[in-house]
């Protein structure tokens, strides 16, 4: 019996190929290269001194890259625990309002930031009761740091659940019945099957919860005040020198570093990428014969 044979592979003509490929590059190259070279242009301006005086001179700047780096890791980790526990939860049990918990998970992608920062606001603003009660006690959320690390909370909570909800269900629960049949405890079974086989779904989740949270702008603006040198982050602070009128070298000098950390974020976003896929690939390979 003759097998019919494979048709070619079809491809569009190259003019085709060559336009969209042209387009593709323009865009990037206008909307991302472009306003990044810009940006490092003008803060480079007049050169590597003024451009540490603009980042190290002005204590409102220094607070800000304090205060952006300490509020950043603080929602990231709180995060990587709320994480683990719902895909865990979401993957492995089935119960009424599985779909509901999902839906709500997603919630902050379809929430503006702006709308985010203001439910904090009503709900722990100095005139509402939980408000009012909390600095009755000696303790202020709203324009204090408690409540940035809230909003960037709630901003970026989906990206570490959503990372890690497909892999433990394609992982299955097989190892993890295996360990607890020998004995294991709950404890020592995520640490050595449940979390080395997640762990760089984890990471890529961590990471780009991070870049979102260092960049975060609109759920900050409303709950900060934007009190220099108490609650403005590095997004605000920028905006802030922007509106001074005679500090565009600043700003551009700490929307630099902002960048850079960016930057670093994607590339080690890169690197993690690229063991996945070697972990994928070692996996596929069939084992060899003794």
């Amino acid at each position: 019996m003759q097998t019919k044979p494979a048709s070619p592979t079809r491809t569009d003509p190259w003019y085709i190929r060559g336009t969209l490929i042209v387009l593709t590059f323009g865009i990037i190259g206008l909307l991302v290269v472009i306003p990044i070279v810009k940006v490092f242009g003008e803060a480079f301006r007049d050169g590597i001194g003024a451009y540490w005086t603009n980042l190290t001179g002005d204590p409102e700047t220094r607070h800000s890259i304090f205060l952006t780096l300490m509020v950043a890791p603080v929602a990231v980790a709180l995060n990587t625990v709320f994480g683990i526990a719902a895909a865990w939860c979401i993957a492995r049990f089935r119960f009424p309002g599985r779909t509901i918990l999902i839906t709500l998970i997603d919630l902050p992608f379809s929430v503006s930031p702006v709308v985010a920062g203001l439910m904090f606001v009503l709900l722990f603003g100095s005139r509402t009761p939980v408000g009012a009660w909390l600095m009755a006690h000696g303790y202020q959320v709203i324009f204090a740091p408690p409540g940035l690390v809230l909003a960037t909370a709630f901003v970026t909570f989906p990206f570490v659940a959503r990372e890690l909800i497909p892999i433990m269900e394609a992982v299955g629960t097989e190892e993890e019945v295996a360990a607890r049949s020998l004995g294991a405890g709950g404890w020592a079974m995520f640490w050595r099957v449940t979390l080395p086989n997640v762990k760089w779904g984890l990471l890529y989740g961590m990471i780009l919860c991070n870049a979102r949270a260092m960049g975060e702008y609109g759920a900050i603006y409303v709950v900060s005040g934007r009190i220099g040198g108490v609650t403005s982050t590095m997004p605000i602070h920028v905006q802030k020198l922007f509106e001074s009128g005679n500090k565009d070298a600043a700003a551009y000098a700490l929307a630099s570093l902002l960048t850079l950390l960016a930057i670093l974020t994607l590339f080690i976003k890169v690197m993690i990428e690229r063991k996945l896929r070697q972990d994928q690939a070692e996996a596929a390979k069939p084992m060899e014969a003794p």
